[in-house]
């Protein structure tokens, strides 16, 4: 909601107390109901894979396996990067920007945590570098990583409508590409259609006797949750207040004006 439509209901601490216990305990039973999801999210089956996919590593080249350097498990972040465009996506980006602090928890727990995308290495690295990030980041340019796990397709997909995104082949809000979409593609240094042959998503794997396993993978809304800084917008007064595309890389917002404060 536009905050300059946004009526605030003013009222006393007694009011206030008694529906912040009413929301606190349906935030309880979110959090249940939270937990029960991610035990069955835990339960889906996993499948093996016997692709032989080779990736492009600050190390050199690396099979699947390689990239849980050690651990049992892997989580890939599937980062809007394609070969043609001059940076990466900002939405990326902004759910990037939480990585550099917990893959060092994740490593303690057992858990490697990659970015790959299809654009070349060095074009990752450099963004990269640009950003100040640290995580580990890989390019599946070399195999049909990508492809395969539903988040890049061919301009002749997308042109025949064969396109599998988010576990359905209709209705993604890309594929019209409307003015937002065409804006970002813009910052990214792309067009259009260009841009959404690639996808955001995340996939986890499992190695076990030498073998990988597929064991989940989340597109699209599912990814909410990886968005750190909208989890503190859902908590801020305001919400996330969106009217369109606001978000930036980090470092390339103007000045904010006086007159956007909540307050003004």
């Amino acid at each position: 909601m536009d905050k300059q439509h946004m009526v605030s209901r003013i009222g006393t601490r007694q009011e206030w107390l008694a529906a912040r216990l009413d929301l606190l305990a349906a935030e309880k039973e979110l959090t249940r109901r939270s937990d029960a999801l991610a035990q069955q999210r835990q339960a889906l089956p996993w499948v093996a894979l016997d692709k032989p996919y080779r990736f492009d590593t600050e190390a050199g080249s690396a099979s699947l396996a390689e990239l849980f350097q050690g651990h049992s498990q892997l989580l890939v972040y599937h980062f809007m990067f394609g070969p043609d465009y001059a940076a990466g996506c900002p939405s990326c980006s902004m759910v990037a920007d939480g990585f550099n602090g917990f893959t060092e928890h994740l490593a303690q727990h057992d858990v490697m945590l990659w970015a790959v995308s299809r654009a070349p290495l060095h074009k990752l690295l450099g963004f990269r570098q640009r950003m100040g990030w640290r995580f580990p980041w890989a390019s599946s340019a070399p195999c049909d990583f990508n492809a395969d796990f539903n988040v890049y397709f061919t301009e002749a997909q997308q042109q025949s409508g064969a396109v599998t995104y988010n576990f359905s082949n209709a209705g993604h809000a890309m594929d019209e590409l409307p003015p937002p979409v065409l804006e970002i593609a813009a910052g990214c240094g792309t067009d259009g259609a260009t841009f959404i042959q690639d996808r955001p998503g995340l996939s986890a794997f499992v190695l076990r006797d030498g073998v990988v396993y597929h064991t989940y993978s989340a597109y699209a809304r599912g990814l909410d949750a990886m968005w750190g800084a909208y989890q503190w917008l859902d908590r801020a007064p305001l919400g996330r207040n969106e009217t369109g595309i606001w978000w930036r890389r980090r470092g390339e917002y103007a000045a904010v004006p006086a007159a956007a404060s909540c307050c003004a």
